[in-house]
């Protein structure tokens, strides 16, 4: 024995005698309950308080074999024992309860940023969390309007980096991209302008949505197009916005192109008006530009030739407009103030938006929704704003003009799933009862009790705003009256008003012409849902365009009954 206390001479040795020991242990273990049950904690139960001198006292009275099947049963319990005792050590407060609790928050901790990693552009995962106070926060549209390359995109994914909703990695990925191409200053505007042929020409053509939120308010952006080609996309765009964001580019010769007769600025503002947008901020935007370096005279200038065209359209320049300088491109007084600017005393974008004063809407009202778009997917799904009242998962809604009764059998508002929706959310719901192909844009989803009106002839108070020639009953126009789009005649000339007294002529004009103002009877090819400007203003306000121009602003005065 002695050499064996002392180092081994071989190893060899060393192994046989454990082998010993080995064959000690096996008679032990041929006396255990192999069919035992598999010990299964019980979470739920109470504070486990060990009491090993009681129960081996106990066991010890029993027979022999029993005895081993005890010491299986204690060797199992004892780690629940240690791990319970090691919380208690870390914190005191942890208690039975804390069972491994800060090991798992630790373990969740480490777990969020990884999963961000994988998900590379996914902006949806950060909103759920908000839903259970989502009531409270405001909902808001915003749509971002103005001339072609002004830098609507631009700013609106600049907006969506500063709010957290895409992620710096994301925009890392774009600008590689966008340097492959040539293009380094479009890659925020990527974040919109999701599929390849807007990225390849660097404009917008269908309305881009994203989600972003602030301290009080959840807003949607609606990206427009600035295009002229576009333009009903874009009144597809502002029909369903609440706040519209005239972006101005303040660039020598930029600004100025987008605000001549040809430009789309002065277009947009129109029809921001009629899509019954109230409350408008004019962003003048690229003051980084070195032909501009935050000039106070030029965005002076730019200001003072936008008052009086949006004072025409309708907006009051002192309530209705507000003017900030910004660049998209760095950022600058979007979120923070810059020091570039010194003059510039308001407050940043961001910070303005959520300062609006609230809107009000009647969430009791009848329920209008106009679809803006339609597709299949297991089921029909219909897009839309929910202009007034409120929608619940399950309820009975009749689609308009055609009379369907259909089921909600899924709400999502902003890709959240929820079970009911108020006023001024955007909502994709899933129906029963219809076939996609039955449903056209511009349809309504009403509740049974109080339907929508639906006609083809009505009587309106029309703006004629451009238009080169006269305009006589018989002429052919396109309507958009929310998000319909419907061929019009207009049948019968009524009167004149007379835009400052607002007195109306006795006898019929035979034609009208640029700048006047007129009520005329106006029938469209196919039935279509209309209400009265007094009854509803979202669904009663309407624009005319031809050969690609908007030629007039209008609203609805009152449905004619068709005759038979």
């Amino acid at each position: 024995m002695d050499p064996r206390d002392t180092a081994p001479d071989s190893w060899e040795q060393e192994d046989d005698v454990e082998a010993t020991i080995d064959g000690q242990l096996e008679p032990a273990f041929t006396t255990l309950n192999v069919n035992a049950k598999p010990f299964v904690p019980n979470v739920n139960a109470a504070e486990f308080v060990p009491a090993f001198a009681m129960k081996a006292h106990s066991e010890n009275l029993d027979s022999a074999a029993p005895v081993e099947n005890g010491d299986t049963e204690m060797t199992t319990e004892e780690p629940w024992d240690q791990k319970e005792a090691e919380p208690n050590e870390e914190e005191p407060g942890g208690g039975s309860c804390g069972d491994g609790g800060p090991e798992e928050a630790a373990t969740t901790e480490e777990m969020a940023p990884e999963m961000m990693e994988e998900e590379e552009e996914m902006p949806v995962p950060k909103v759920p969390p908000t839903q259970p106070d989502a009531p409270k926060k405001e909902h808001i549209n915003v749509v971002f309007i103005g001339h072609v390359d002004a830098g609507k995109s631009t700013i609106g994914g600049q907006i969506m980096y500063l709010t957290g909703m895409v992620d710096k990695r994301t925009l890392e990925k774009y600008e590689r991209e966008a340097k492959e191409k040539n293009r380094e200053t479009w890659y925020l505007s990527w974040a919109l302008d999701t599929n390849q042929e807007e990225r390849d020409k660097g404009k917008t053509v269908e309305v881009g949505r994203a989600y972003f939120e602030t301290d009080k308010k959840h807003f949607t952006i609606l990206d427009a197009p600035g295009h002229k080609s576009f333009v009903p996309n874009m009144i597809g765009g502002a029909s369903q916005a609440d706040l519209a964001v005239l972006v101005i580019s303040a660039r020598k010769g930029e600004f100025e192109t987008g605000f001549e007769k040809g430009g789309q600025t002065r277009e947009h503002a129109m029809l921001a008006k009629t899509a019954g947008v109230k409350h408008l901020i004019v962003l003048v935007n690229k003051m980084d530009d070195p032909t501009v370096n935050w000039s106070l005279e030029r965005y002076e200038e730019c200001k003072e030739k936008l008052v009086p065209f949006l004072k025409k359209v309708g907006f009051n320049p002192k309530k209705d407009i507000h003017f900030m300088p910004c660049s998209g491109l760095t950022g600058a007084n979007l979120k923070e103030p810059t020091d570039m600017c010194s003059w510039y005393t308001g407050l940043p974008f961001i910070p303005h938006l959520d300062s609006l004063p609230n809107l009000n809407r009647s969430s009791d009202g009848p329920v209008r929704l106009p679809i803006v778009d339609k597709y299949k997917d297991m089921g029909t799904v219909v897009l839309g704003k929910l202009e007034s009242g409120s929608i619940s998962k399950a309820q009975q809604l009749v689609m308009m003009p055609n009379r369907h009764v259909v089921e909600v059998l899924s709400l999502l508002s902003d890709d959240v799933e929820t079970d009911d929706a108020g006023p001024g959310e955007n909502l994709k719901l899933r129906l029963k009862g219809i076939e996609e192909e039955e449903i056209l844009p511009g349809f309504i989803l009403c509740n049974a009790e109080n339907l929508c009106h639906s006609g083809r002839t009505f009587d309106a108070q029309i703006v004629i705003i451009e238009h080169k020639s006269i305009i006589c009953p018989g002429y052919n126009a396109v309507l958009h009256i929310h998000t319909c789009i419907e061929e019009v005649q207009i049948t019968a000339l009524i009167c004149l008003v007379d835009k400052k007294t607002g007195e109306k002529s006795k006898t019929r004009p035979r034609f009208v012409k640029q700048d006047q103002v007129c009520i005329a009877r106006l029938r469209t090819a196919g039935t279509i849902c209309l209400e009265t400007f007094k009854d509803f203003p979202q669904m009663g306000r309407f624009t005319l365009r031809d050969e690609g121009k908007t030629i007039a602003i209008g609203k609805v005065l009152k449905l004619v009954a068709e005759r038979d």
